[in-house]
């Protein structure tokens, strides 16, 4: 598995490669980048190496499905990153791509030009939900690409969308256990935000598909977070890259720009309340917290708070400078650990 904290130098190449039209996609607006040519990329890496990087910086291709270019296409992107692997000043490469855009064929292409990560665009783990949005692979398609970067020593992630048409609570229960079945290097989850332009976005119109506003999104992916930091799933990024061109595009769904920091408080409040409910409403209770962790635990305008009051709960919230947090209700002490389970003593 890569090293953590590598320092990541991106290109983005919008749509190039892909032979599908997703439901959701609309890589110009989820980039908030024209069109990339190699000269172009040249350009902006020549610009990006003129600033010393730390050791193992990593040059990434995101954006589209990079495996999928014309051959000759995708090594002219390889060659403008070579000078900096040969140099020394980049250590490998990382790529985003589609499962079907994975092969015996273009593995041995990659690990020439030192490409360590590789990303698949899952999505989901229901071939019902996969057709629906025209993602033009299935479930097991994922799986093969991803058995095959496995062996040919690759780091591999994977990434999935909660709320997509047709979605239901078993397609998505089958998309996480799936995930933690194939335990991959890294994760990223993404709420599905409906851009303009898109078929999603045609399908609200008329009325056929009603995406999940953040709250709803939140509810769905807090637990699907917790899980994978229960199975060591390192999960990079939860919730779209914020940037002005993208909130422009957003016409509904989810799309907050601290997503994230969402969910981790809404995994504190679930988390005590589990404790709480365990008492007569009315009974305070004292959260003590590790103070780096003070603001997911009280919650964004201390909705925590606000939500265990309103269930008859009052709880004082306070920093700690231990590493682990712990809940007293009276004399009783309930250690909650990082690994979300719950101690009494």
């Amino acid at each position: 598995m890569g090293r953590p904290g590598r320092r990541i130098v991106p290109l983005f190449i919008p749509h190039e490669g892909c032979p599908h039209a997703c439901s959701f996609c609309d890589q110009r607006a989820i980039s908030g980048e024209e069109r990339m040519t190699p000269e172009k990329a040249a350009e902006e890496l020549q610009k990006a190496f003129s600033i010393p990087q730390p050791d193992g910086a990593e040059i990434a291709f995101f954006g589209g499905s990079f495996t999928c270019l014309p051959p000759e296409r995708m090594k002219a992107y390889l060659d403008t990153a070579l000078p900096y692997l040969e140099s020394g000043q980049a250590e490998s490469l990382r790529c985003s791509t589609r499962p079907d855009g994975i092969s015996p064929e273009i593995l041995p292409v990659l690990q020439a030009y030192r490409m360590r990560t590789v990303e698949l665009g899952a999505q989901s783990f229901s071939d019902k939900v996969l057709s629906l949005n025209g993602r033009g692979h299935t479930a097991a398609q994922i799986e093969s690409a991803f058995t095959l970067l496995r062996e040919n020593g690759f780091t591999a992630g994977l990434q999935i969308m909660t709320g997509l048409p047709g979605e239901t609570e078993e397609d998505l229960a089958l998309t996480v256990e799936s995930v933690c079945r194939l335990h991959p290097d890294l994760l990223r989850i993404y709420p599905t935000a409906v851009i303009r332009g898109t078929p999603m976005a045609r399908w609200m119109a008329e009325g056929k598909f009603t995406p999940k506003g953040t709250e709803e999104s939140v509810a769905l992916c807090a637990p699907i977070l917790a899980r994978m930091e229960r199975e060591g799933i390192p999960v990079i990024r939860v919730g779209l890259h914020p940037s002005k061109e993208l909130q422009d595009q957003v016409v509904g769904g989810c799309y907050h720009p601290a997503f994230k920091e969402l969910c981790l408080a809404r995994i504190w409040r679930d988390k005590v309340e589990t404790v709480l409910r365990r008492f007569p409403a009315g009974t305070g209770a004292v959260l003590h917290v590790p103070a780096p962790q003070l603001s997911q635990a009280v919650g964004q305008k201390r909705a925590n708070i606000a939500h265990w009051a309103e269930i008859g709960y009052p709880v004082q919230v306070v920093p700690d400078n231990g590493t682990e947090a712990f809940l007293t209700i009276g004399t009783q002490i309930y250690l909650l650990r990082s690994d979300h389970s719950i101690i009494q003593y």
